[in-house]
């Protein structure tokens, strides 16, 4: 008899991701140096690549629990190195016991490396993001120090549609409406195995393997954004448009990031031709193209002068915009990063203030 439904399918989730990570892994030649730790020698010298480590993220909850226990399962018959991160935010007492504890439960499982990290989160953007961006920097670090080939998310099909949801409300684009890529971060770094998978069959999963789980209570904390859109707005939208809405969501984060892949790379194409010999922005030139291509122009622009991407909006974008199609004399507009755009002479130039 084979495992229980929910079983199989983060298994064959994970297994589906693991081998793409190894067919990708490969070595860089090394000429006179020292072989990377833990490859292989063949006896004529030939140098054999080590098996590739892979990380999953755990919080102690459902979801990246019942990854953690694929991951160990799987990896093992792959020839794949399988370890684990847990990120300590350090906002909620005890939270460092807690952080041993989800340590001590993935090495239960096998995995090794396992380690805990403690962050300070900040907080610009909100707590939420703050958090956000805290747990990245510390698994961007566990992932570089362990030479990991790739780090696993629990995020599931539930978390893709409040994504959704949550970028439709800041009124952000079709790329905000893309909700979480399946692969995403720096050389493809981060994987979501689960954005097809729901929030049930993961915990299905630790339920019938006896996992235990942690239910962070922030994930249920109305002062939380994500928190009442998990457990007022989402069911009250199924309740008035009927089951099926968290799928529909999710197809529709597939679809917007198939466009805003195309019209991003239009506009990577149409740049070098708005630009005169000296670099600078031609406004005439950005004036006959589409505003999707225009302002995605303006964006990579505006990112590369030093404006943080997470602090420009779309608002920041459509001013700028204006400098180009409803010129009226106007001053400098002012970006987040002490960030200046202004229009000198026909050209846009966007540089720090």
């Amino acid at each position: 008899m084979g495992p229980h439904p929910a079983v199989a399918a983060i298994r064959l989730a994970v297994r589906r991701v693991l081998h793409d990570i190894l067919n990708e892994h490969t070595f860089p030649q090394q000429t006179g140096s020292e072989p990377p730790p833990g490859s292989r020698l063949r006896a004529r010298g030939e140098l054999l690549p080590s098996p590739p480590l892979v990380l999953v993220a755990c919080s102690g909850g459902a979801d990246s629990m019942a990854l953690a226990s694929a991951l160990a399962f799987e990896a093992p018959k792959l020839g794949i190195r399988a370890g684990g991160v847990t990120v300590d935010h350090g906002l909620q007492p005890g939270s460092d016991l807690r952080a041993a504890e989800v340590c001590l439960r993935l090495r239960e499982l096998g995995l090794d490396p396992v380690e805990s990290t403690a962050v300070t989160v900040g907080r610009e953007g909100g707590p939420e993001a703050a958090a956000r961006d805290a747990r990245y920097a510390a698994l961007d670090s566990a992932a570089e120090r362990h030479g990991a080939a790739a780090v696993l998310l629990g995020h599931t099909r539930d978390d893709q549609a409040e994504t959704v949801l949550l970028g439709l409300a800041r009124g952000s684009g079709i790329r905000s409406l893309s909700g979480m890529a399946a692969v995403s971060g720096a050389g493809g770094r981060y994987r979501r195995p689960f954005l097809e998978l729901d929030r049930q069959t993961a915990r299905k999963a630790c339920m019938v393997q006896s996992l235990p789980v942690w239910d962070d209570p922030h994930n249920a904390d109305p002062s939380y954004t994500r928190s009442r859109l998990r457990h007022e707005g989402l069911p009250a939208l199924e309740k008035a448009l009927g089951k099926g809405v968290v799928e529909a969501l999710a197809r529709t984060a597939q679809l917007s990031r198939d466009d805003a892949d195309a019209l991003d790379a239009w506009a990577t194409q149409a740049e070098a031709t708005v630009r005169d010999a000296a670099g600078l922005l031609e406004c005439a030139k950005l004036y006959a193209l589409p505003p999707a291509v225009r302002r995605r122009i303006l964006r990579r622009a505006a990112i590369e002068a030093g404006a943080p991407a997470g602090s420009l909006f779309a608002r920041h974008i459509e001013e700028v915009d204006r400098l180009i199609t409803g010129w009226r004399g106007q001053g400098a507009i002012n970006l987040p990063g002490k960030v200046v755009a202004q229009r000198q002479g026909g050209r846009l130039v966007i540089r720090q203030g």
